[in-house]
């Protein structure tokens, strides 16, 4: 069989009960203040070089060209003559009469 999969309502259900047995064997929930980082030495900033692009151009090439090359290319291939698609059989999911699955059939389309 199939396992069904948790809804939203079950995930959120789970969560709170999860919660609330944390809560109730006497455990509580640090607030941290605003602003505060859980890095350590949150002097310095977070590399922000890594992220950068490198200032030297170096050879770039126009962008138009390349699209232009790339749209007559596509062209090209919807051009040839259209190939007969093969159907395939294609599976799907059989379900009972209260939503639940139960097998999967090949069906032919």
């Amino acid at each position: 069989m199939i396992k069904k999969t948790p809804s939203k309502a079950d995930l959120r259900n789970e969560l709170d009960k999860q919660m609330d047995e944390f809560l109730n064997k006497g455990k509580n929930v640090a607030e941290i203040p605003r602003g505060v980082s859980s890095r350590d030495g949150a002097d310095k900033p977070l590399r922000a070089d890594t992220w950068q692009m490198d200032s030297s151009k170096g050879n770039w090439t126009y962008l138009p060209d390349v699209v232009d090359s790339l749209e007559k290319r596509r062209q090209s291939k919807t051009l040839k003559p259209d190939t007969k698609k093969i159907k395939r059989p294609k599976k799907v999911l059989i379900y009972d009469d209260f939503g639940e699955p139960l097998r999967w059939v090949w069906v032919d389309e």
